[in-house]
């Protein structure tokens, strides 16, 4: 390849890259965008974007990632992420022959702060909006009856148009501004230390550690695989994580139990086994600790549902 071609291939690369990091959705005549989601998989890749995000699960599992937060994710979760805020929602199908893959469906929402307007967003009746803005830089998962009504009018969103749409919009918003039915997602001094280049390296570690998570995975491996150290990989790693590796192994071999033990209504010793922990004290000690319910209590509450 002669150098030109080559300049050229780079340069496409890296506005792809670009492109991946920083989308942006909304045409230039809307005040927001909503897209109804229909694929095999929802968008594998770890990236961020300017604008507000609302989504909710129609169908499909998996393991969600919001800043530094792991957690699997089902039919019915409803989350709201504010600018910039790294995510990716990781399917459960994904490797699988399409033939045999469940589709993934969901409803998408975004939106700038400043379709509200900065003067109006300062004024007395906007308090709650604006803290609920300020808490999405966190990432909000919303549940319980909020969920329930949110899902309701998010479905009513697709079938609007013109100004009726951006009336829901914002009854959605003051729906989710006055619950209390909410969990902040990514811990308190999260802040995203992303740069362009490092988003294709995450994106290679995520998928490395989802295919062999259940199975013992030792820094070599990561660090062979981002041509790095294991010093240097632990280092970067807990840097854009917030993190360290085995914490971040533990959450995913747990969020894997919390599916099999509700949605597979497997016992608590196969959960432990089948999310690669090797003793059942070391599970119900992880368990505990990242769910803050022992597995049998976690199971009981969902039976109960």
């Amino acid at each position: 390849m002669n150098s030109n071609l080559l300049n050229l291939s780079i340069v496409i690369k890296l506005k792809n890259l670009i492109h991946a990091l920083r989308k942006s959705p909304i045409p230039r005549t809307h005040v927001f965008e909503v897209k109804a989601l229909k694929e095999a998989i929802f968008e594998p890749n770890w990236h961020f974007h300017s604008e507000y995000q609302l989504f909710m699960v129609l169908n499909g599992t998996g393991t969600r990632f919001i800043g530094d937060n792991v957690k699997h994710f089902r039919k019915g979760d409803i989350t709201f992420t504010g600018p910039n805020l790294p995510h990716l929602w990781r399917s459960d199908s994904e490797g699988i022959p399409s033939e045999n893959t469940a589709w993934s469906e969901g409803i998408v929402v975004y939106f700038h702060e400043s379709f509200i307007g900065t003067d109006l967003l300062e004024k007395e009746e906007m308090i709650k909006l604006k803290q609920l803005f300020k808490k999405s830089l966190r990432g909000i998962d919303i549940y319980g009856d909020t969920a329930k009504g949110v899902r309701d009018m998010l479905q009513n969103l697709l079938r609007l148009q013109g100004f009726d749409s951006v009336l829901e919009l914002l009854k959605i918003l003051n729906c989710i501004s006055k619950t209390t039915e909410f969990e902040m997602l990514a811990s308190p001094g999260y802040t995203n230390t992303l740069r362009e280049g490092d988003t294709e390296r995450m994106n290679n570690v995520y998928a490395y550690i989802m295919k062999n998570f259940k199975n013992k995975i030792v820094i070599a491996e990561l660090a062979s695989l981002t041509n790095m150290t294991p010093t240097s990989f632990s280092r970067y790693f807990k840097v854009h994580s917030n993190k360290t590796f085995s914490d971040f192994i533990s959450e995913i071999r747990i969020g894997h139990a919390c599916k099999l033990l509700i949605e597979k209504r497997v016992n608590i010793s196969q959960a432990c086994y089948e999310s690669g922990f090797q003793t059942m004290s070391n599970f119900n000690r992880q368990f505990k600790a990242i769910t803050n319910r022992t597995p049998a209590a976690y199971k009981k509450q969902y039976a109960m549902r």
